[in-house]
């Protein structure tokens, strides 16, 4: 099977996967709050008929009941009509907030009853609870018209639980003739006796006297309340399925037509650098492969492209270092070839200026060798360093030393200024190696009479060292090839200068090694400056 089709059965997997996941997971998480919903429901039932009952329980009337009302339809967003069980209107959130009344819902009114439970005491023996609850009875009939009349009045009431679950009902202030009345009419409490007696032969007396309290008091207590909540023909919360999977359905479609295009637009570009490389490969370096647009596919592409030019790159910079090693070495070779050759036949004497010259151009192309060694273990990264406190002033003044004799023979003043001292973790010998290649070339290309400066410079963190010439200069166009191998700025390649051509391109490799940079600013005619910047310990 094509990697095409791999990808599109994986994508389709993938999308069918995830889209039933999703259809999985919103169905579960609305029908968790279609639950979650309904139970809030009935936590704000269950609200508002116990502030509701709490209202009536402490004021012993429905009057004053409105702001309660409105109060809970603003909380709990619930449409509110209150009326008491003959159909009496107590109060319409619709109303209270200033529009028409809207059909109430045809759901069950909910029942409100003001009514105090008893609460006898279980230490007290069941035959005296009838005593205790005539007692209540009268208590509730004293109480609960006082309250009443003082809410009327427009006093705050506030109202605890007393003694056997009666209300005890406090004022926030006086109402004339708002006053508690005992009323202890001997035929009135006999009836509520005689009413009670049977309940203590019942076998549920606490079921029977509250019977019997709620039935003595019916007269005092507000009336029960129906609430209706909601609006006729409102949507109950439910969870519709058909569009949650014409969702999913759709989502499945949309991903599996973007498997199609996204398959198409990923092969394109890897077919066509897949014959690229077979073509770069086969020896074609020149291969490229179009690219267009930002994403990861066309910065593949980009990478591609610059793998195959370093490779092109590397290819003929090979072919440039064979050819300028076949260069460096030809005409000495040559040279001493046909001395070697003049000495065999005796065209030539052997003389000790002879041999010194043969001597010396060996040993020139010894160091051309010596150079290219060096070279290519550094930029292979196996060039071997021996790192440890290296004391850059110390390092200055050993290469000025090293070269005071070459300068004073060719009449150039060779200085060190040293601002400060800096200490870096380096190897000393190679260190001292780049430096001196760079002392080397200054003093080469300085005429008699100028001057060669070495200059350390600490700037916290970093040290500067400079190697300042008064020399020739070099024109801004031979700047970028100056770190190239076997690069001179001279067509002809001459040695009147010396040098291998070798010696910045090591430079370059070891300062690099050492996390070190280094930049050169010349002007012709004025002098050339090298800085190399150091991190220090």
């Amino acid at each position: 099977m094509s990697f095409r089709l791999r990808a599109l059965a994986l994508l389709m997997l993938v999308a069918l996967t995830a889209t039933a996941a999703t259809a999985w997971l919103t169905l579960r998480q609305v029908n968790r709050q279609v639950r979650d919903s309904v139970a809030a429901g009935q936590q704000e039932e269950t609200r508002i008929t116990g502030e509701l009952r709490q209202y009536g329980w402490t004021h012993g009337t429905w009057h004053g009941v409105s702001a309660t009302v409105a109060a809970l339809a603003r909380d709990t967003g619930q449409r509110i009509r209150v009326a008491t069980e003959d159909g009496a209107l107590l109060a319409d959130s619709d109303a209270l907030a200033g529009r028409d009344p809207r059909p109430v819902s045809s759901r069950a009114p909910l029942s409100v009853d003001a009514r105090p439970r008893l609460e006898l005491p279980a230490d007290v023996r069941p035959q005296s609870w009838p005593k205790l609850t005539s007692s209540a009875i009268l208590n509730y009939r004293a109480g609960t018209p006082y309250a009443a009349c003082l809410t009327a009045a427009g006093i705050g009431v506030t109202a605890v639980p007393g003694k056997l679950g009666m209300p005890e009902v406090t004022a926030n202030g006086k109402a004339p003739g708002c006053r508690r009345v005992w009323n202890e009419n001997p035929s009135l409490v006999a009836a509520d006796v005689a009413a009670l007696e049977p309940c203590a032969k019942d076998p549920h007396p606490q079921t029977c006297l509250q019977r019997v309290f709620d039935e003595r008091i019916a007269d005092t207590a507000p009336p029960r309340l129906q609430i209706s909540l909601g609006v006729r023909d409102q949507a109950p919360p439910t969870l519709n399925v058909a569009p949650t999977v014409a969702v999913a359905a759709g989502v499945a479609l949309a991903a599996i037509l973007g498997a199609l295009l996204l398959s198409r637009a990923v092969l394109r570009p890897i077919r066509a650098m897949t014959a690229a490389a077979r073509r770069l490969g086969e020896g074609d370096l020149g291969q490229r492969v179009p690219v267009s647009g930002r994403d990861e596919i066309a910065e593949l592409g980009r990478a591609f492209n610059r793998m195959a030019g370093s490779i092109q790159s590397g290819e003929e910079s090979q072919r440039r270092l064979t050819g300028d090693i076949a260069h460096e070495l030809r005409t000495p070779l040559a040279n001493l070839r046909g001395y070697l050759e003049a000495l065999r036949d005796g065209v030539v004497e052997p003389t000790p200026e002879l041999l010194d010259s043969l001597h010396e151009e060996a040993m020139l192309q010894q160091r051309i060798v010596d150079d290219l060694q060096d070279l290519a273990l550094a930029e292979a990264g196996a060039l071997t360093y021996h790192r440890s406190g290296v004391e850059l002033a110390e390092l200055l003044e050993s290469c000025r030393a090293a070269h005071a004799a070459q300068a004073t023979t060719a009449g150039i003043t060779l200085r060190a200024e040293i601002d400060g001292r800096a200490t870096v973790f380096a190897d000393a010998d190679r260190l001292r190696q780049a430096l001196g290649n760079l002392v080397g070339n200054a003093l080469r290309h300085t005429p008699p009479g100028g001057t060669v400066t070495l200059r350390l410079v600490p700037h916290g963190e970093l040290a500067t060292l400079q190697v300042q010439d008064t020399g020739s200069g070099i024109p801004p166009e031979h700047l970028p090839h100056l770190f190239d191998r076997f690069w001179r700025a001279d067509a002809a390649r001459g040695r009147d200068t010396g040098g291998s051509g070798l010696g910045l391109s090591i430079t370059r490799q070891i300062l690099t090694d050492h996390r070190a940079t280094i930049d050169v600013q010349s002007t012709v005619g004025e002098g050339t400056t090298f800085t190399i910047v150091l991190a220090t310990v």
